[in-house]
């Protein structure tokens, strides 16, 4: 029963990496065998330092607010009574069962320098306009305000469907003796919650740190390359400067990071399972 899916996973998974190491070990004509040297050259770059820097402060920034969000949200939602619930579960999810190049496309259209409609809204109260794709500071903010705004709802369907797991009687025998809802969130909630956050949280920082479309609609890794991650800079180095080895090595630069937050994730949920 399992062999269908494990044949799809070498297909579309352990092939095309196993393919990406071999890449990375020629040279740009793909005819020379050249080991480690593609990585060699990639580390003496100061723009690949900063695009490392980059994924993790967006990748790491945009899973933490999209964790807290998420998990505000699945509270209140979870509060609601139930006839209203449904409602509000269909809104919330909107952004996300949107294909990102749309919804992106969108963002563009409000960032727009000429043309924003946040700017609009600015000049309103009497603030000025904000080059939001312009200055690097900005670009980066918007590109992980996007990034927010989509991913939110993934938590908070994920959080939310956990929270109607949560035995009712543990809140009960908790009010009993005297705790207050902080205390209740505390000590019941998070850590029934615990292996749940943990996991979507991997699973989220594995898809971010990935993520091509948001920073290529918006700003294209601009201005001065200060806002690429690992998709877009492999495609720059890879497709647009036909250096697909140089490419490839940027690619498989994220599975070592990738690796060690997924290893010490999932020890910290094999742990209090095994404690359970």
């Amino acid at each position: 029963m399992c062999l269908p899916l494990i044949a799809i996973i070498l297909g579309l998974v352990l092939y095309p990496a196993g393919y990406a190491v071999h890449l990375a070990t020629l040279n740009k004509s793909m005819q020379r065998f050249v080991g480690f040297g593609n990585f060699t050259f990639l580390f003496s770059r100061e723009l690949f330092w900063m695009v490392v820097k980059q994924s993790t402060i967006f990748a790491v920034t945009a899973v933490a607010f999209k964790a807290l969000i998420g998990f505000v949200v699945a509270h209140l939602v979870h509060n609601l009574p139930t006839k209203g619930q449904r409602k509000w579960r269909g809104m919330l999810l909107i952004p996300w069962v949107i294909p990102p190049a749309m919804s992106t496309l969108v963002w563009w259209w409000l960032f727009d320098p000429s043309y924003s409609a946040l700017n609009w809204l600015l000049a309103g109260v009497g603030i000025g306009p904000v080059p939001w794709l312009g200055d690097p500071y900005w670009a980066r903010f918007s590109v992980i305000l996007v990034n927010v705004w989509y991913g939110s709802p993934f938590f908070f369907i994920m959080y939310l469907a956990a929270l109607k797991s949560v035995p009712e009687e543990l809140y009960e025998a908790a009010a009993i003796d005297g705790a207050n809802a902080l205390q209740r969130l505390w000590y019941v909630t998070l850590p029934m919650l615990r292996g749940i956050i943990a996991i979507t949280v991997l699973f989220s920082l594995i898809v971010t740190f990935a993520n091509f479309d948001i920073v290529r609609i918006l700003t294209n890794g601009g201005p001065s390359d200060l806002t690429h991650v690992f998709a877009t800079y492999a495609f720059k180095l890879g497709i647009e400067s036909n250096d697909i080895p140089l490419g490839a090595c940027v690619s498989l630069f994220m599975l070592p990071i990738l690796g060690l937050a997924a290893i010490f994730i999932l020890r910290d949920v094999h742990r209090r399972s095994t404690l359970a």
